[in-house]
This record gives structure tokens, sequence and C-alpha cells, in this order.
């Protein structure tokens, strides 16, 4: 096959498809299923991507181990310095365990204890600075210039956004005959998001796909409905996978080219999101893994009748924040 995205967006289909011959030897193929009980509470038709189930807990490993498997020698040589507020870190220090490579990670204060845990464990350094991941960011470019270390960048950089869009692969095969009508993803910094639209301009040109952002964190919302690139002063949402105060120059064009639309949730509702998945499929997702069943139910009368995949493309909720949620503390 020949790659048919815009030469606008960040990749082909066929840089998926190399990301995922790279990632094949360290990862296999999370479920896709179905639950009947979730499926009567939202009234939809909805599939599950589990990638609550990959070995760090979130899809930012297929980025993680895209990136870094596809570094040369004197680039694994150099070590990495990445910003993340916990999945992208992750998924960087799998990798970097995997081929022996240094990795840095710079994370928000107060970031989750749990997922800065996670990375140390992987064997990364984590360094904790500024107020948020935007923050986090100009911090890793600072240590990138000092220490002459490479740029692991959440969202900007074609081998990051290569790796996200290996989930949607597996979810258009998994599918089978019957396929998928829509899909409904978490946007951040839109690797996810833009790796499903390469996918599907290949495979499944009438796959709608769908955006949801936080409400607290919506400057990728409020750009697309603009037509332009805009910021936020504040990201104010408990949902730390999502929450980001801007835009990027290599998923922005390709999300308000491609998605066929993008709504907001509220944090109150992702909360009420987490303990439905709970109640009905027994799996713990964190704010972001829950956001698109919640964005799927807000969108619940364009999407009625339809075969809607979701993700689960996070399950590191904090015992902390768990506990707060399922008091309805939040």
């Amino acid at each position: 096959m020949t790659a048919t995205a815009p030469t606008t967006w960040p990749i082909t289909f066929d840089d998926v498809e190399r990301a995922r011959t790279r990632l094949a030897p360290h990862l296999t193929p999370t479920p896709l299923r179905s639950y009947p009980l979730l499926g009567a509470k939202t009234g939809l038709s909805l599939f599950v991507k589990h990638e609550n189930h990959q070995p760090t807990g979130s899809f930012k490993v297929r980025n993680g181990l895209s990136f870094m498997t596809a570094l040369a020698p004197d680039e694994r040589a150099r070590g990495v310095v990445a910003a993340s507020t916990g999945n992208h870190g992750q998924g960087i220090a799998y990798g970097a365990a995997l081929l022996g490579v240094a990795a840095t990670i710079c994370v928000p204060r107060g970031n989750n204890p749990e997922k800065n845990a996670a990375m140390r464990a992987w064997g990364a350094a984590v360094v904790e600075e500024g107020r948020d991941y935007d923050d986090s960011v100009q911090a890793m470019l600072r240590m990138a210039r000092e220490d002459g270390r490479v740029i692991a960048h959440s969202t900007n950089d074609p081998r990051i956004i290569a790796g996200a869009g290996t989930m949607t692969r597996e979810i258009l095969e998994q599918a089978g005959e019957e396929g998928i009508d829509a899909l409904v993803l978490a946007v951040g910094g839109g690797s996810q998001a833009v790796g499903a639209l390469t996918v599907a301009k290949e495979l499944a040109p009438s796959l709608e796909v769908y955006g949801v952002q936080a409400a607290g964190a919506a400057a990728q919302f409020d750009s697309w409905h603009a037509g332009s690139r805009r910021t936020t002063e504040r990201a104010d949402t408990f949902a730390e996978g999502v929450a980001t105060r801007s835009t990027y120059e290599l998923t922005f064009p390709a999300l308000l080219e491609g998605l066929t639309d993008f709504v907001t949730v509220t944090d109150a509702e992702i909360a009420e999101g987490i303990r439905l998945i709970l109640s009905t499929t027994h799996n713990l997702v964190e704010g972001a893994g829950a956001m698109g069943v919640v964005g799927a139910t807000k969108l619940r009368e364009r999407l009625t009748g339809k075969r809607v995949a979701v993700a689960f493309c996070g399950g590191n909720l904090d015992s902390s924040m768990l506990r707060r949620i399922l008091n309805r503390e939040l």
C-alpha cells in the first residue's frame, strides 16, 4: 500500500507500518472488547481498546518504543530527555531500559507520585520543575542544550506519532469485517488522534474520528473551533495526561483537517466516567482513559446505531485521586 495522508500531515501510513514492525518484538496487541453493561449504560455500541493493559499502563509505550527503536547509534549514546506528566515518560523510560539508553524525564512539581515512581523504577532520572507540563517542556529544552541529549518530545516528533498510529492499526484489524464506524479519542498533544487519522485515510476513509479534551485545558479544542492555533494561561484538570496549554506544530494541522468533531468534558464528567467504567468493566482508568467513553456519551445522538471504538488509553490513576473520585469529592 502507498501512504495517502495529506502532505501537511507529519507522518504517512508507511511510517506507522514501520513503527509496527519495530514494536512487534517488544509489545503484543492489546485486546479490543465489548462490554454489554457499558453499552447499556451509555446507549451505544462501544468497543474498548485496552491500552491500560500495556506494560506501562498506557498507549504511550507505543510512542516511546517507536521513538527509542528509531534512534541512530550515536543518538542512543547521547541519551534522551523528555517532558511528561508520566505516561510518555514511562514509555520513554521503558524503551530506554530495553535498549540500554540513559533517559531523563522532566515533570511538573506535584506530579502524580506513582507515575514518578514508575519512571524511576524503569531506570529513568526524574527532574521535577515547573507548574505544569508546558513548563516542564522548557526544562527539557534547556537540559538538551546544556547536556547534548536527544529531545523525546511527547508530540512534536514523527517517530512518536507513528507509534501512536499502531493502536488504530490494531483496532481496525481486530474489528473484522463489520469494522468500526467511529473512533472517539482523548486529545492532549494529539499523537493518538493524528495516528488514528493517518491510518483511517489509508484503511477506512469513512471512519469518523472525534476528539475529546478536558474543559479546563481546552487549547486544542478552542483552536480547532477557531481554525487557528491558540494557547491558554492554565491547564486546570485532574486528568494530567491531557493537561496541556497549547497546540503543536506537527499535530494541529492534521487535527484541524481530519477530525469529524471536537468536544470538551468537565472534570466532574470525567470522574463519573471513571466510576462508570469501574462498575461496568472492572477496569481502572485514569482521567484521560475515561474521556473516550465520556466524549462518546456526549456525542450519543450522532453515534447511536454506529459501531464506536474508544481507548482506555491510560490506567495510571494514583490511589489518592481514586479515593477522591470514589468518594465523589470532585
